[in-house]
């Protein structure tokens, strides 16, 4: 019995002896060895940051013109540390702001909330940062006002004001440049949960579109920290940390402003010209590059606006047009987030791949008035018929009759319905080959690939769609059980897995579900004109230091070639030039002043606006220029334009007048662009 005992007595002193060690080895653990680590996070939690954003870096043109800038501002702010000790909590404090600025109370008192103090439908301008540092109220306070509220300091303490940096786009030029350059916006609970390891602190600006976003990090600089120690009543008893700001780099653009300002006027010219003639012309894209380099001289979009609305934050109302369409939805950019069908433009990419396919370019082809395909009739433009012609004169009046026939008789030697095991498919290789379907890596955020719509994407979109045309008299609106749609929908059910002949047929003349942007059709024809090389377009030019110091500058890259010969391109080359001097787009570029080769498209549009009104047609112009010797690519595109001549046509043909400068013009480039970057002088440069 004793024996027992004395084991039991024996396992209870080992067990808390055991115990012991345990909890003087999680002590020793927690004290000594990861002692730092728990230190460095009490002092987190009593340190506060006090946040001074660094200049942001200028933008400018390939002459050094600004067309982003930062000018001087006076901004009141807030101290919550003061205002919070009054006996009313500051209100008395905040009404006398409000009369001196003319602005509302509430609106004053949303501005230097935490958001965190506020319901989550109230935070609508409240502050990111914290209570230990300025909180603005307002940047563009006048001169009078600031003296009023420092002259009288008593009446209004925690209150104070001070010059403040703000983001300006200038125009010095007449050039927006605004889906190009985009915007700074604050800091949000997204950017500082990124996954990229960037370090965001709550009270600075970021860039949110354009540019400004892409190359957030160059221009942003390093922010200014003063780090302070608070205790348990909020009383700040050390500073442990004071790092003055890094202003950020300067971008070089080869934007030229002046020639940006031309494109954006024509743009805009060409939109209403369209709606002159009769047609709807609710948008449109103009882009200029430079064939050689890839540089983007000029891109524009319309409906545009003006930047600096975001100066001091916009309002409902101006948010709301930016998104609506019957603004014409300004915030979207039409040169590389429209997706439109590239119509008779297209016609390059099928006849590289008639070639492919063995056609000959020194035989003559029937274009008739129509096509009988199947149980459908395809007509040529406007129901004409040209008779047997040369494929230079098919490409010059835009012949669809012809690419009917060529593209049917290729859909069915591919197995039709029935596709061979390993089709040859030489119109979806050409366009592969033309960069349809793919992004062209422009130097811009938020850029859209276009649809290449060859077997593969009809089964992907057969797969997501099935449902609805299989049972589309159950499923679609009652608008939209018209017996046209609901034949379409039934043959949707049964094949539209495959490539049909309509498909192959409206495919060829750019046509059907084929969709392009601006921008890509830009970069195909730079390459027409340079030798069948696919060039990356650039917006950047360089990133230069305040000091001067080039940090990097761009140099062209080529994404792909032409799946063409020589033969083949020179061919091409010929019959865009006869466009010009014998085809569709003879009258509109009548006198020019310079040798311009193109090619005039009018894309069939499906579909109604929101009035109910069908959609007119996509007017589209693709160019470059000189034609023996070409330097410059241009496109424009007008949704619900009309005519690809008349319209964007003209537009095209006014923009190589302010490049060359004809017709009374001055030239904006008399020797070409500029090779050298310019000298930014930041006084000089920044608005005063």
């Amino acid at each position: 019995m004793r024996d027992r005992s004395a084991l039991t007595l024996l396992v209870a002193q080992v067990l808390v002896i055991s115990l012991m060690l345990s909890l003087f080895g999680r002590l020793f653990y927690l004290q000594i060895a990861d002692g730092p680590r728990y230190q460095e996070a009490a002092l987190d939690i009593q340190s506060r940051d006090i946040v001074t954003p660094a200049l942001r870096g200028l933008i400018v043109d390939h002459e050094g013109n600004a067309l982003a800038t930062n000018k001087a501002g006076l901004m009141v702010t807030a101290d919550r540390s003061v205002l919070d000790k009054l006996e009313d909590k500051g209100f008395s404090v905040l009404t006398r702001v409000a009369e001196v600025l003319k602005l509302e109370y509430n609106d004053i008192y949303t501005r230097t909330r935490l958001c965190g103090e506020l319901a989550s439908g109230e935070r609508n301008g409240c502050w990111n940062g914290n209570r230990y540092q300025p909180i603005p109220i307002t940047k563009d306070a006048t001169e009078n006002q600031v003296f009023t509220i420092l002259e009288k300091s008593d009446l209004f303490p925690g209150i104070d004001a001070k010059p403040v940096s703000i983001r300006s786009y200038p125009s010095l030029a007449g050039q927006k440049a605004t889906h190009v350059l985009g915007y700074l916006g604050p800091i949000t609970e997204k950017n500082l949960n990124n996954e990229e390891g960037k370090r965001y602190y709550r009270n600075e600006l970021i860039g949110k579109a354009g540019i400004e976003l892409l190359y957030d990090e160059q221009l942003r600089g390093v922010p200014g920290i003063r780090t302070v120690i608070v205790d348990r009543k909020e009383i700040v008893r050390q500073e442990s940390l004071n790092r003055a700001p890094v202003p950020g780099n300067h971008l070089v653009l080869n934007l030229n402003a002046k020639l940006q300002a031309a494109v954006e006027v024509e743009l805009k010219d060409a939109v209403f010209r369209a709606r002159a003639n009769g047609y709807r012309g609710d948008s449109g894209a103009a882009i200029v590059m430079d064939v050689k380099t890839g540089e983007v001289l000029a891109m524009a979009s319309y409906p545009d606006y003006d930047l600096n609305i975001w100066e001091n934050g916009i309002t409902v109302n101006q948010a709301r047009d930016l998104y609506s369409e019957k603004s014409g939805v300004p915030a979207l950019s039409r040169a590389i987030q429209g997706e439109f069908a590239p119509a008779s433009t297209f016609k390059v990419v099928s006849l590289s791949a008639a070639v492919d396919a063995g056609y000959s370019l020194k035989t003559t082809y029937e274009c008739p008035a129509e096509v009988q395909i199947g149980d459908r009739t395809f007509k040529n433009f406007d129901s004409k018929a040209a008779g047997r012609i040369s494929m230079t004169t098919a490409m010059a009046i835009s012949c669809d009759s012809i690419w009917y026939q060529i593209a049917y008789d290729e859909w069915v030697r591919d197995g039709g319905l029935k596709p061979k095991p390993s089709p040859n498919d030489y119109f979806f290789d050409s366009a592969k080959g033309f960069g349809v379907g793919k992004k062209t890596g422009v130097d811009l955020p938020s850029e859209l690939s276009g649809r290449l719509p060859d077997r593969q994407w009809k089964l992907n979109w057969y797969e997501k769609n099935k449902d609805f045309y299989c049972n589309y008299t159950e499923k679609a609106k009652k608008s939209q059980l018209t017996p046209y749609l609901i034949e379409i929908a039934r043959e949707n059910c049964l094949d539209g897995d495959k490539v049909r002949a309509g498909d192959m047929v409206n495919f060829s003349i750019g046509q059907g579900d084929t969709l392009m942007t601006p921008l890509q059709l830009a970069v195909a024809y730079s390459a027409l004109a340079n030798g069948g090389k696919l060039m990356v377009p650039k917006v950047a030019k360089a990133i230069v230091e305040p000091s001067g110091r080039v940090v990097k500058e761009f140099k062209p890259e080529i994404s792909g070639r032409l799946p063409m010969k020589k033969s083949t391109l020179k061919f091409l080359q010929n019959s865009l030039r006869a466009v010009v001097t014998s085809g569709t787009a003879t009258g509109a570029f009548s006198g020019v002043g310079v040798e311009v080769s193109g090619k005039t498209g009018t894309g069939q549009v499906f579909g109604r606006n929101l009035d109910g009104s069908s959609k007119d047609d996509t007017s589209w112009f693709a160019s470059f220029a000189p034609s023996k010797k070409p330097e410059y690519a241009v496109v424009m595109m007008v949704s619900q334009g009309g005519f690809g001549a008349s319209t964007s046509g003209v537009g095209v043909r006014k923009i190589y007048e302010h490049i060359f400068g004809t017709n009374g013009r001055v030239a904006i480039f008399p020797n070409g662009t500029p090779k050298k970057l310019p000298r930014i002088d930041s006084a000089k440069v920044a608005l005063p």
